[in-house]
């Protein structure tokens, strides 16, 4: 066997998905495979050691319900989060980029905030699969963040049953203060979120439901509909 090729087994155990998800991949485009003469799937190593740094699509993957993550990015509980939050942490502290020095502690902070959002507001009320998503890599400053959860529409509508959709849901959730109570706190949290982003040189894509957002500094929060509806909330913070 050429050293330079995955069977497909050793490329699902690298990506941590399963055979059956490599399929599916490979028909739809997503990941294409080379095939030998029997008809078997063989992928390059280079192309599966590049996907499987690309954290966003395996959590995008993930709230569209089409995969199984590996254990390295699955925190089935708020303490594991917790755990993984310190890590990175730590790992941030550590890093030469004065820049990063100053504002490290934000990083975490607008991490977290969106973490534990996905715990508080699923609190034995997860529809599918419980727990987050959560990765990160240092040297790409990136951190990626998703739960298959209720999604904020259904969270705020506890509170405000007149939102008609994701997009206003998700509008409300980044501009507006609701109150201190729960599970409108949601919003305050996100509010947050968007300051430290907006004001710390930060981006965030966000998105739940089949609405999805970026803020970039100081702009305006302009909210769009996304081809890729979320089983619950994805979100990329770049540093």
């Amino acid at each position: 066997m050429d050293n330079n090729l995955f069977t497909i087994g050793e490329a699902a155990k690298v990506l941590g998905v399963s055979i059956d998800t490599l399929r599916r991949w490979d028909e739809r485009g997503q990941l294409k495979s080379i095939r030998s003469k029997g008809g078997h799937r063989y992928y390059f190593r280079e192309q599966i050691e590049n996907y499987s740094k690309d954290i966003f699509r395996l959590a995008e993957d993930w709230t569209l319900g089409g995969v199984k993550i590996s254990s390295a990015y699955y925190c089935p509980d708020s303490a594991v989060f917790q755990a993984r939050l310190v890590k990175m942490s730590n790992e941030l502290s550590i890093i030469s980029d004065n820049r990063i020095k100053e504002i490290f502690s934000l990083i975490v902070a607008v991490a977290g905030e969106i973490g534990n959002n996905s715990f508080d507001h699923n609190l034995g009320n997860w529809p599918d699969e419980p727990g987050v998503f959560f990765g990160f890599d240092i040297s790409k400053r990136c951190i990626i963040l998703a739960d298959r959860g209720q999604g904020i529409l259904k969270t705020l509508r506890r509170i405000r049953p007149g939102l008609s959709d994701d997009s206003e849901a998700l509008t409300v959730a980044f501009t507006e203060i609701i109150s201190g109570r729960a599970p409108e706190e949601r919003g305050n949290g996100l509010k947050f979120v968007k300051e430290v982003i907006a004001k710390n040189g930060m981006k965030l894509f966000f998105r739940t439901g089949d609405a999805e957002l970026e803020i970039i500094n100081s702009d305006p929060v302009s909210v769009r509909k996304s081809s890729n509806p979320a089983r619950g909330c994805l979100a990329s913070i770049i540093f």
